[in-house]
């Protein structure tokens, strides 16, 4: 498999999907149900680019539902920063209307907010397989960042049905999801 050209094909095709506003509403109803009853008070994300499912919205919703039931424990939003030098990702609280500024790669991220650790990480997913295991942009920083974490956050990917490639075959420094869902619902496990 050319992961490359697999990845701009798949790219491409989610930048044209005609329904990708319907597909996206859908993932948004699968990740809020799948996010009830979860423990997590620190959840992980990332700021959608080419054409990317935004998990940002539920995440502010689950964010409320917590401060609407009068959780003790207040519930925060993170997003990835880039640490250029280690190719590595720190995650750093987020919230609508926080200071953000462009990274290296020119994707918005949280600007002098404080460093927080994930219990839950949604991941983007260029393209996902069975096993659990995604394609994504081909730098490896998910990967890099998740063999060295500790704790090791749960790991969920996120992508439209059309990503799904029964044929992917991971690498050695792969490293699998803990779940997978899509506009359809769960995928993984």
């Amino acid at each position: 498999m050319d992961k490359a050209a697999v990845r701009r094909a798949l790219i491409e095709e989610r930048l044209n999907l005609p329904d990708r506003l319907q597909r996206a509403d859908l993932l948004q109803r699968v990740m809020r149900i799948w996010l009830i009853g979860r423990p997590d008070a620190v959840i992980g994300a990332y700021w959608p680019i080419k054409g990317e499912f935004d998990p940002l919205p539920a995440l502010h919703r689950w964010k409320e539902d917590g401060e609407l039931t009068g959780e003790t424990q207040r519930r925060r939003i993170a997003l990835p920063v880039i640490d250029r030098e280690h190719k590595t990702l720190s995650f750093h609280a987020w919230y609508p209307g926080c200071p953000m500024e462009e990274d290296a790669y020119g994707i918005p991220k949280p600007k002098d907010t404080e460093l927080v650790v994930p219990t839950l990480l949604f991941v983007p997913c260029v393209g996902y397989g069975p096993g659990g295991f995604r394609l994504g942009y081909g730098g490896g920083f998910y990967d890099r960042t998740l063999a060295a974490l500790e704790p090791r956050p749960f790991t969920v990917g996120l992508g439209f049905t059309q990503g799904f490639l029964p044929d992917l075959e991971p690498e050695a420094h792969d490293v699998p999801l803990d779940a997978i869902l899509n506009d359809n619902g769960v995928v993984w496990p």
